[in-house]
């Protein structure tokens, strides 16, 4: 059994640790709050311009725009969205994990990795994948014009023709319990089906359909890129509190423990003792 100085050093220890994840729980509830107001104000916006284009382009078929063009899927970026700091319970690994498997799996030829997260630059430096850019600092403070640059690279490596396909691996904040790694395609736009027999609204264009499509189609991929990063950022905070409070919940149980064992330690040496002088007594008594 240790010592009793050891286990008053332990218990110091796991007190200190305590305090350390409460206070890091507390900074992730704060930060979760404003990622959280931040994502649920940009989604509404992201499906309502992601709608109008896709059924924009869908009554536009005659206009090939570059960012429209469907091609064999030989050659493909996948953007994997990590976060920059570790302590957030599994939400690098299950990101990590299932970017691995798509690797793996052969579905695509070629694949080129765009690694946002020093988590996911960490990971695949030591691997052997293709890194076609790294974004060290992208996720610790997420801003629309540090988003817009990078879309606009991936935009103008698609219409030039070195890429095939955009897709983008992130996790999906749910709710503060829940985070769902998610995969989706940025490029090439889908069109929107129409259904069987329906016909399209007469539309006055104004100006060309050319120039709206023009105009609306970088802004698209520029704002989907922005709201998966603010996406990731929120679910980074939901995790990481998450963990925090469930490690302030395992150290005040092994404080528990290890006073229990402490406490019984120190009654074990006072028992000792108080029989040593009994027992000592009862010598001097029958002498």
């Amino acid at each position: 059994m240790p010592s009793k100085q050891d286990l008053r050093r332990r218990i110091r220890s796991v007190r200190s640790t305590e305090q350390i994840t409460k206070a890091m729980k507390m900074v992730a509830a704060a930060k979760l709050r404003r990622a959280q107001a931040r994502i649920l104000e940009a989604r509404p916006y992201a499906a309502a311009i992601e709608a109008v284009l896709r059924s924009l382009a869908a009554r536009v078929s005659g206009h090939r725009h570059e960012l429209l063009q469907e091609r064999p899927e030989h050659v493909v970026t996948l953007v994997v969205v990590t976060s920059d700091k570790g302590l957030c319970g599994a939400f690098n690994a299950n990101v990590l994990r299932e970017a691995t498997s798509l690797l793996q799996s052969g579905r695509w030829e070629k694949v080129e990795l765009v690694l946002a997260g020093r988590r996911g630059i960490d990971y695949f430096r030591r691997r052997t994948y293709t890194t076609l850019a790294t974004y060290p600092d992208l996720m610790n403070n997420v801003t629309p014009k540090a988003a817009f640059a990078v879309a606009r690279g991936l935009a103008n490596r698609f219409a030039s023709g070195k890429t095939d396909a955009i897709y983008l691996l992130h996790n999906r904040f749910r709710s503060i319990m829940r985070q769902e790694v998610t995969l989706e395609r940025l490029l090439p736009i889908e069109r929107a089906k129409l259904v069987a027999g329906e016909r399209p609204a007469a539309y006055i264009f104004e100006p060309s359909p050319q120039a709206l499509l023009g105009q609306i189609l970088p802004r698209h991929v520029e704002f989907q890129l922005l709201r998966v990063l603010l996406d990731s950022q929120a679910a980074e905070h939901a995790s990481r509190m998450t963990a925090m409070d469930a490690a302030s919940k395992n150290a005040g149980d092994m404080i528990d423990r290890l006073t229990l064992t402490y406490n019984r330690a120190r009654q074990a040496a006072i028992t000792k003792e108080l029989i040593e002088i009994v027992s000592g007594a009862q010598a001097l008594a029958e002498r």
